[in-house]
Parts: structure tokens; sequence; C-alpha cells
């Protein structure tokens, strides 16, 4: 159910409780794209469609889908380019997201589905869609994925403008002391942590709980598990919301995979289970099963180890993603599954019903919608091939011999993107193309950039 009912939506703008729609849809990087909409043009424009063509929603520009994380229109797309003019598409509102959003006032969200304005069909490069095809994907084979995102990130005293004044460096980190776990030291953290708990769970994405992490000022914040397209809604408004809260108090956060050389970075851990097409009955636990995997989990988890190197860009999209694989990090840097083994690519938790495989590989960086159809796209090539992930690893993966890497770079990760067979028939060649570009313009972006590393480095030495 939405947490915000149609009806409801009408009576409240009508009583002048709501004035301001978000209508709102993922960009490539995750990041909420869309129009502050004033309540009674939703109602009597945007549900109901314009008087010159049929479709309804809001138009906003394709280049939306063809920006790096600065905004900057960059080349190499057939989708979207200056040569074909940056036409418009229509953002549709899916009114299973409609929400309020409480620590913005009189404020509502609305999150879309984009729509070609000429044809009427699906724009297949945008991040929801690519995630709904693969939730289609597994419905024609009788499953329904189930996913959990667990987001991390650093949080400091300083504003988001007071930080941009410093260059984004010498930041006070909330904390001066690491704090995994850590109740006293979160107390006093508490009374902004708790305004994120509590606006999701009055935005209608309900949280499990808090917790203090490895870092100074470092925070992970739990979500409820949903369906994989559902549990994606619910990262991106957290993401975007957790940043609008905190820059309403005068602090700023971070998502970044690895903020700073001197601390842990920041994962996403991904749980991932496959239930029956109804979403009722878990298909993951066998109580005879080796390891109490049963086939359909034996495959899944086959699945992701064998995509593992050639999906990895969909979990770690840029350049500082990889400085966050590190030995010894809680970060993985080994493709290995093991059972309740934080030293590996793939943690194997839970009993019954909650039997499920953690992926460690994401970074807090990462596109939720875009992790998620990686995820559910392996999960179905192992259970196509019926691949078998061996036996669980045992030990320090860090210190493993003879096991198949974590990319290192981000030039690695989109080599084996760019040849992934399993990419392209899972997304299609078109979007695969898209999000290959997508992977090479950060490198390139990245390579014209003279950092302060190389000034340290090189200013006296050479």
């Amino acid at each position: 159910m939405p947490a915000l009912a149609l009806e409801e939506l009408r009576e409240q703008i009508g009583r002048g409780e709501i004035d301001t729609v978000v209508v709102a849809f993922p960009d490539l990087q995750g990041r909420l794209m869309g129009k502050r909409v004033t309540g009674h043009f939703f109602l009597d424009r945007v549900l109901a469609g314009g008087e010159d063509r049929g479709l309804h929603g809001i138009e906003a520009c394709n280049y939306l889908l063809a920006v790096d994380v600065e905004m900057t229109p960059v080349p190499g797309y057939d989708y979207a380019n200056w040569e074909q003019g940056y036409g418009d598409f229509n953002a549709v509102p899916d009114l299973e997201t409609l929400r309020l959003i409480p620590w913005l006032e009189k404020t509502a969200l609305v999150l879309c589905d984009l729509v070609d304005g000429d044809t009427g069909g699906p724009v297949e490069v945008a991040p929801r869609h690519i995630l709904r095809r693969q939730v289609e994907r597994a419905a024609e084979l009788g499953f329904t994925v189930k996913c959990a995102s667990e987001l991390e990130f650093f949080l400091f005293r300083d504003s988001y403008e007071e930080a941009a004044a410093k260059g984004y460096a010498a930041l006070e980190p909330h904390a001066s002391v690491i704090e995994d776990y850590h109740v006293l030291q979160t107390t006093r953290d508490e009374y902004f942590i708790r305004a994120i708990r509590n606006g999701m769970d009055a935005a209608g994405v309900p949280v499990e709980f808090s917790k203090g992490e490895a870092g100074r000022g470092q925070h992970e914040i739990n979500l409820e598990y949903a369906g994989a397209l559902e549990m994606a809604d619910r990262h991106a408004i957290y993401k975007n919301g957790a940043k609008e809260i905190a820059s309403l108090a005068g602090r700023s956060l971070t998502f970044m995979a690895k903020y700073s050389t001197d601390e842990v970075g920041s994962s996403c851990h991904v749980h991932s289970s496959v239930w029956d097409v109804h979403g009722t009955r878990p298909l993951m636990w066998s109580d005879g099963g080796e390891h109490h995997l049963s086939d359909v989990f034996r495959s899944w988890l086959g699945g992701q180890l064998a995509t593992g190197r050639e999906l990895a860009w969909l979990y770690a999209p840029t350049v500082n993603s990889y400085k966050r694989y590190q030995p010894a990090s809680w970060a993985p840097t080994a493709l290995v599954w093991g059972r309740d083994n934080r030293t590996c690519g793939f943690r194997v938790v839970g009993h019954g019903e909650s039997y499920r495989v953690e992926s460690r590989l994401p970074g807090a960086d990462v596109n939720p919608y875009l992790a998620f159809a990686a995820t559910i796209a392996a999960g179905l090539h192992g259970i196509e091939h019926a691949l078998d992930p061996g036996p669980p690893f045992i030990g320090n993966a860090y210190e493993a011999v003879d096991v198949p890497r974590v990319p290192i770079s981000l030039v690695e990760a989109i080599a084996e993107f760019e040849g992934s067979e399993v990419a392209a028939k899972a997304f299609g060649a078109a979007v695969h193309e898209h999000l290959v570009n997508t992977a090479r313009q950060e490198w390139l972006s990245f390579g014209r950039v003279v950092t302060d590393w190389e000034r340290r480095r090189n200013f006296e030495q050479y």
C-alpha cells in the first residue's frame, strides 16, 4: 500500500496541509531529479494530463540520463546527445510511491517512471526501468526477489557550505572516537540520528535500527527489507532525505565509498533472497541441503560468484569506489562466499525464512537500482545455468590465494563490464552500452584532473 493514498492527498491539499508535491525520478547516479509542483497543479494537470497530449506526468530534459555527477552533459550516448537536441521525456507518477515528507513543510513526494513522449513506451535506459525489467524477468521464472541495503555514512559538524569552503578537507567528524556499536557516543549524536529514523518512518520508509560504525562519525541506519523495486525506492528516498535533514540541521554527511585515507570506507551491503512468485514463501532454506542451501539458493549464490568481476562496476561506479577495497578493512577483496564470514565478498546469513546472501561488494556511493538489477541478473544467470558456488571459504579471505578478486580499479572494472555477456543479455545491448559509456566517461573525467596527492608527491620530487 502507498504511504499516502491519493484521496488522502486530495483532502490534505484541499485543507492546505500540503501545498507542494516533489515529482522525482532517479538518475544514473541514483539521485532524485525532478520538479516541485504546486498541490493543485499536481491534481489538476500532472495526474490528468495536459490538454494537448495524452500522457500525464511532468516533462523533463532527457539530458538527465546523459550527465555526470556534476550535471555536465558528456558525449558517447546514443540515447541523448547534442546532435539530437536533448529533447524531453515524461516522468509519470507511480502512485504506489506517494508519501509525505515530514522534514519538509507541507510537502509530499512521488517517484516516477520515465516514458518516451512520442511513442509512450518506457525509457529503457532509466535506472528504475532497468531494475523493473529484472524484476519482471524473475517473475517470468516464478520468483520474487526481496532485498535490503545497509547504507553507511560519515557525519560532520560542518555544514555543507562550510565543507565546500574548506574544499572538503579538514572537516570535523561528529565523533572523535570510533563508535562501532558505541551507545554513549551515539547518544551524543542522537539528536540528529533520531531525526532521520523518525523522519523515514513517517515517510513510509520503515527503519529497523541505527548504530555507530567503524569510523569516527560513521553511522549506519538499516531499513526494513522489501521487494527489490520498493527497496530501491526506499534507499533513494532515505539517501536524499538524510542529506536534506543534515542540511536543515547545519550539518553535513557523505556517502562517499572512501572519504578519507585514514578512515574505513562506507559500505552498502546488499542482502537478497528469492521467494515464490507471490512473495509469500522463501525458497532459500533446505533442511536437508548442504549448509542448508536449497537448489535455488545454490544457483543464486553461484551466479553472484560467477559474475562478481564482470558486474563489479554496477556495485562500484566511481573512481573513489575502488579505494574502499583494502585488506582488513571490512570491505571485501576476494570473490568467495562464507557462512557468516565478514572477510568474504559474499556472506551467507540467517536461518529458515531469513536465510539470505549479503553482498559486501557495493559501497555507499552505489545506485541502488543498478546494484539490485545486477544482483537479480547475476542470480538468474546462476539459476538458468544451475551454477554451483562450491564449498564455503573458511578462514581469512583477505589472505586467500588462488581465488578470484574484486577489480582493483575503475579501469579494470570497465573492461570486465564492457565484455560482459551476462550484462548484455540481461539488460539488452542498448542499455548495456549506455551504462558502459557512463563508466567510460567517469574515468575520462578523472584522467583530466590533477589531484592533491599528485602535487604532494611530485611537486618537489621531480
